[in-house]
Protein backbone atom coordinates (compact mmCIF):
# COMPACT_ATOMS: atom_id res chain seq x y z
CA UNK A 1 0.00 0.00 0.00
CA UNK A 2 1.18 3.49 -0.90
CA UNK A 3 -0.69 6.71 0.87
CA UNK A 4 -1.97 9.49 -2.16
CA UNK A 5 -2.65 12.59 -0.52
CA UNK A 6 -3.58 11.18 2.60
CA UNK A 7 -5.78 7.86 1.02
CA UNK A 8 -4.57 4.47 0.80
CA UNK A 9 -3.93 3.07 -2.41
CA UNK A 10 -2.65 0.01 -4.04
CA UNK A 11 0.75 -0.62 -4.45
CA UNK A 12 2.48 -2.88 -7.44
CA UNK A 13 5.97 -4.03 -8.13
CA UNK A 14 7.57 -1.34 -10.70
CA UNK A 15 4.98 1.28 -10.26
CA UNK A 16 5.83 4.42 -12.19
CA UNK A 17 4.01 8.25 -10.75
CA UNK A 18 3.07 8.29 -14.29
CA UNK A 19 0.97 5.16 -13.84
CA UNK A 20 -0.05 6.35 -10.90
CA UNK A 21 -1.09 9.72 -12.56
CA UNK A 22 -3.10 8.14 -14.96
CA UNK A 23 -4.78 5.31 -12.62
CA UNK A 24 -5.93 8.38 -10.44
CA UNK A 25 -7.02 10.31 -13.48
CA UNK A 26 -4.58 13.18 -12.59
CA UNK A 27 -4.77 15.16 -16.29
CA UNK A 28 -4.51 18.84 -15.17
CA UNK A 29 -1.52 19.84 -16.73
CA UNK A 30 0.42 21.50 -14.16
CA UNK A 31 0.71 19.15 -11.36
CA UNK A 32 3.99 19.00 -8.72
CA UNK A 33 4.63 15.27 -7.48
CA UNK A 34 6.41 14.54 -4.19
CA UNK A 35 7.42 11.03 -3.28
CA UNK A 36 8.62 11.00 0.73
CA UNK A 37 9.29 14.16 0.86
CA UNK A 38 10.97 14.85 -2.37
CA UNK A 39 10.20 16.43 -5.44
CA UNK A 40 9.91 14.59 -8.23
CA UNK A 41 11.05 16.47 -11.67
CA UNK A 42 7.79 15.86 -14.71
CA UNK A 43 10.99 15.02 -17.24
CA UNK A 44 11.19 12.07 -14.82
CA UNK A 45 7.28 10.78 -13.89
CA UNK A 46 7.41 7.95 -16.97
CA UNK A 47 11.09 6.81 -15.07
CA UNK A 48 9.94 7.51 -11.35
CA UNK A 49 9.25 4.43 -9.30
CA UNK A 50 7.19 4.87 -5.98
CA UNK A 51 8.24 1.80 -3.61
CA UNK A 52 5.55 0.14 -0.92
CA UNK A 53 4.53 2.02 1.61
CA UNK A 54 5.44 5.52 -0.02
CA UNK A 55 3.48 8.68 0.76
CA UNK A 56 2.89 11.02 -2.60
CA UNK A 57 1.57 14.42 -2.39
CA UNK A 58 -0.49 15.73 -6.15
CA UNK A 59 -0.47 19.06 -6.23
CA UNK A 60 -2.69 21.11 -8.63
CA UNK A 61 -0.34 24.42 -9.88
CA UNK A 62 -2.67 27.02 -9.96
CA UNK A 63 -1.84 30.71 -11.50
CA UNK A 64 -3.67 33.59 -11.72
CA UNK A 65 -3.42 37.29 -11.47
Amino acid sequence: MITVNGEQSPWREGLTVQQLLDEKNFTFKMLAVWVDDSVVDKSRYSEAKIRDGANVQVIHNISGG
